[in-house]
């Protein structure tokens, strides 16, 4: 493909057998116009962000090549969740599916509906775990390698572990 962007999308679930949703998720995404899947993390599993008593969460990173402009994208993937079930509802509630668009290459977006890089990325072990994993060396806007993210104590302490690969 010619003008493809290298995109990582934070996929999660924690209903309706979460490693099923995860996995009917990224086919999907696969199979979406001018995209491909390139490399996927191994599942990790976590407890749930919020004040929702809920189940704990799966979570991987996808690492896409796409064409679809961010937008584009982000219709598609919110499609995918409506088709897996995902109703809007309570912030930090369950959910069968949740797709987020963490990087769109180099891009930085601000609009009403797309904050890129995602604003909660680097913050959050659940994210940053399976994206050491395809990409130990990016690096947050303050300059820190992720896989450096992960060492700091904030971020180590939120109890993510290895689901399986």
């Amino acid at each position: 493909m010619t003008g493809e962007t290298v995109v990582y999308l934070g996929i999660g679930s924690n209903m309706n057998d979460p490693e099923t949703q995860i996995e009917a998720a990224v086919a999907t995404i696969d199979r979406l116009p001018t995209t491909r899947l390139l490399r996927r993390s191994p599942l990790y599993g976590s407890k749930p962000w919020g004040p929702v008593e809920q189940a704990d969460y799966l979570n991987m990173v996808a690492e896409i090549s796409t064409q679809l402009d961010p937008q584009t994208l982000l219709s598609r993937v919110k499609l995918i969740e409506k088709a897996q079930g995902r109703k809007p509802g309570e912030r930090w509630g369950p959910r069968p599916i949740d797709i987020d668009i963490l990087l769109y290459g180099d891009s930085q977006i601000q609009s009403e509906n797309l904050t890129v890089p995602h604003p909660r990325m680097w913050e959050r072990a659940f994210v940053l775990r399976p994206l050491a994993d395809l990409a130990p060396d990016l690096r947050s806007p303050e300059g820190a390698p992720v896989k450096e993210l992960l060492e700091r104590e904030d971020i180590a302490s939120q109890g993510v572990w290895l689901y399986h690969i």
